[in-house]
């Protein structure tokens, strides 16, 4: 699915990831935030996690995506929550973002590694901006079960991609960090971030002309996220937020 198919079907969301409000906060709790301190974003989407966490935390930093469409919603929310003077929004390619060298308090990258290219590479990247002692989150999909071949053929992606949780584990270990924390999603908010979506998409499709370039695209992604949903993901795919320390 493209970017622009993407703005279409999160156009409802605050969170662009199965997280939850709730447990957005509570990962900033346990990340022990303090004020002052600065967070770079990479894929930060509608900058949900910087501007709540500015606000609760009194914490800036800089957010970068490709998206415009998402940068402007995420610099309404800066302005709405009142702290569009400490946290920047930078269009453009997060795997290439050139940040300053340890400059950042945390760095984060939920629910797009492949932005490094997987999880290793993706670590990385989000080394080289950490200051000494900082945190590094990573939000990434994980096997809850061994899955067949037709599951992972219908979630598009190989079965080398993603592993176990206590494999998850084990990749991250391989790259030279270690787990500290961990926030997880569950089937309830993993609803809830993909029947937003097919209520989106519904309401698209309704208010363009059945014509329209996108409009057969988006017809064919709803049919196929409701069913790779219920038959396949929601057994199969857990998803969470891993709190990393540099070793």
């Amino acid at each position: 699915m493209s970017l622009r198919h993407h703005e279409i079907a999160e156009s409802g969301h605050r969170i662009l990831n199965p997280i939850t409000d709730e447990k957005l906060m509570l990962l900033g709790e346990v990340c022990r935030l303090k004020e002052g301190q600065r967070q770079l974003d990479l894929a930060c989407g509608k900058g949900e996690m910087l501007t709540r966490w500015a606000e609760r935390y009194g914490t800036g930093g800089v957010g970068v995506d490709l998206s415009e469409v998402f940068l402007t919603a995420a610099r309404l929310r800066a302005a709405e929550l009142g702290v569009a003077e400490r946290v920047d929004f930078v269009r453009g390619d997060a795997g290439a973002y050139e940040a300053e060298p340890a400059a950042f308090d945390v760095v984060s990258c939920v629910g797009a590694t492949w932005i490094g290219g997987g999880l290793g590479g993706t670590v990385d990247l989000l080394r080289r901006a950490l200051r000494p002692g900082g945190l590094m989150l990573v939000g990434e999909p994980y096997l809850t079960e061994p899955a067949p071949k037709e599951a992972f053929e219908a979630m598009g992606f190989e079965p080398e991609d993603f592993t176990s949780l206590v494999g998850t584990l084990d990749r991250f270990e391989a790259a030279g960090t270690e787990l500290v924390e961990m926030v997880l999603a569950d089937g309830d908010s993993w609803d809830r971030y993909v029947a937003e979506q097919w209520f989106a998409i519904s309401d698209w499709l309704r208010a363009v002309p059945a014509d329209h370039r996108d409009a057969a695209d988006m017809r064919e992604f709803l049919a196929h996220s409701r069913r790779t949903h219920l038959e396949y993901q929601r057994r199969y795919l857990g998803w969470g937020v891993f709190v990393l320390r540099a070793v």
